[in-house]
């Protein structure tokens, strides 16, 4: 979620680290499967492009729903405010599904992010794992850190 942070940082608006969110735990779920009955490939098909692509896909339909539904409990927003766009929910999917394959191959041997194309996974160690844990976290620290100076800096301006 530290990258996500980042880029609503950046984004705002533009896009929805609910859906982001959700599309994380997507995609993490055949291989919650594969570890529950011990049968299939870790990180199989969803964890390469074309799967990322499906996955966010369903993500962001099922996503903008939920993360509308999650935040009116939340009572985040007032409720006119509480619509997520489709174009932001389809960028947040697909910005999830892929950062999440990058991230995966870079620190998970089973992962080939460009199946059926290739099974190499030349994304494998570009980063020790430890370097990659301190990238999401310092990237969310970052991101949290920015994403109140904007909303600070903004509201001060509409008062």
């Amino acid at each position: 979620m530290g990258p996500g942070l980042l880029i609503k940082s950046v984004l705002q608006g533009s896009f929805s680290l609910m859906v982001f969110g959700w599309t994380q735990v997507v995609m993490d779920l055949q291989p919650l499967i594969v570890m529950i009955t011990g049968e299939g490939h870790l990180h199989g098909f969803t964890h390469t492009f074309p799967g990322a692509a499906l996955i966010a896909l369903v993500s962001a339909l099922t996503g903008k729903y939920l993360s509308e539904y999650g935040l009116r409990i939340l009572g985040v927003a007032p409720l006119a405010r509480l619509t997520i766009r489709w174009w932001v929910a389809i960028v947040s999917a697909f910005i999830g599904s892929f950062s999440h394959v990058v991230l995966d191959a870079v620190m998970h041997g089973d992962v080939q992010p460009f199946y059926p194309a290739s099974l190499q996974n030349p994304l494998l160690g570009n980063l020790s794992v430890e370097a990659l844990h301190k990238l999401c976290l310092y990237s969310g620290l970052v991101g949290a850190g920015l994403y109140y100076a904007v909303r600070i800096r903004l509201g001060s301006k509409q008062a």
